[in-house]
């Protein structure tokens, strides 16, 4: 895919997989994920498929092609979770099986979506936006990645590819406040919001995501 000089046109891939779990913060113990697919994850998917340092992907919109089911998963997790600094230096082991605990997690069943994203340029980035999609282009058709993508979480890896003219699965409902962004260049790091909805099968993300704060009061 070749992109004339000064045209800017978004990055569009489709996605499906047999399963996804989008796991809402604050219900860390009994997993329940969102209804759709959040802004963050599809940045995790087209990251896994193609990153570099001078790009950011910033979420569009988020069309959703099949319809929203469920399933229930008991998973084996474990209580026993070494401090980040201990567990670099390799000087504690977790006792995994003494500390194991069955937890649920509702999931989604027989997902597909279509991402639409646009890359924006860090300031030290030497080439035009067009020079990166057209390597994320030919990553999508090709089906190449850096990393398998996965849909929340890696036990639910997702296929990709190049989006086909499906329309999306004529839902609308009020999904209320969601995951936009997680900004990791602040510490503590700092998470952001929006009030999405889906509207005949889409959402529209924003282009910014409010605090924590503000999503209170909102």
């Amino acid at each position: 895919m070749t992109v004339p000089r000064g045209v800017v046109v978004p990055v569009v891939v489709q996605v499906a997989g047999d399963g996804a779990l989008f796991t809402q913060p604050g219900l860390t113990a009994e997993r329940l994920s969102y209804s759709v697919m959040t802004p963050s994850a599809a940045v995790g998917v087209l990251e896994a498929i193609f990153w570099k340092p001078e790009i950011r992907y910033r979420i569009e919109k988020i069309e959703v092609l099949q319809p929203i089911r469920t399933f229930t998963l008991r998973r084996n997790e474990t209580t026993d979770l070494a401090p980040l600094l201990e567990a670099a230096k390799g000087t504690r082991t977790v006792d995994t099986a003494a500390n194991r605990v069955q937890r649920n997690a509702v999931c989604l069943k027989d997902v597909g979506y279509r991402i639409h994203a646009h890359i924006d340029l860090e300031r030290h980035a030497t080439k035009p936006a067009a020079a990166y999609l057209d390597q994320v282009g030919r990553r999508i058709e090709s089906g190449r990645c850096f990393s398998q993508p996965f849909l929340g979480t890696r036990e639910f890896p997702a296929r990709f590819g190049v989006p086909d003219d499906a329309d999306p699965f004529d839902v609308s409902a009020e999904l209320g406040m969601m995951l936009h962004s997680i900004d990791y260049t602040v510490t503590p790091r700092q998470s952001r919001w929006f009030l999405a909805r889906i509207e005949n099968g889409v959402v529209h993300v924003p282009r910014y995501g409010i605090t924590g704060e503000a999503a209170v009061v909102a």
